[in-house]
């Protein structure tokens, strides 16, 4: 069967079979759509940096992977090093922590979620 999934303004096709997802054609997606729960993960060729945005700094997905649990929500305070997203990769919880001291503009994610390397995780100015 082949699937639609939309993740951060992109769209990807994505065939599934006996369990397995291949992607088979991405389109950038120029209206805002509302965030859904991702059917499958994508895998990504090299990290993305992190953006700056004019709502403040962007923390981006290091990596591939499943939200596990999301520490914090729009307008929480929050210190450098703080943790605010625990996010499953390669059978490992990883720590996506606070770059600076600030407050959390918008969370881009839910738990449970499957990311993709450079997906924007949370907002932060």
């Amino acid at each position: 069967m082949i699937y639609t999934v939309t993740i951060n303004d992109k769209e990807y096709d994505v065939e599934v079979e006996r369990g397995k997802a291949n992607i088979i054609k991405t389109t950038k997606v120029a209206a805002q759509i509302a965030a859904s729960p991702v059917v499958a993960s994508v895998p990504a060729t090299t990290p993305a940096a992190p953006v700056i945005s004019a709502g403040g700094e962007v923390i981006n997905s290091p990596m591939p992977g499943t939200i596990l649990d999301v520490k914090v929500s729009q307008g929480t305070l929050v210190k450098k090093g703080q943790v605010l997203i625990i996010l499953e990769a390669m059978k490992m919880e990883n720590e996506i922590s606070a770059p600076a001291d600030g407050v959390v503009t918008q969370v881009h994610i839910l738990k449970g979620a499957s990311v993709t390397t450079g997906d924007a995780l949370i907002s932060i100015q």
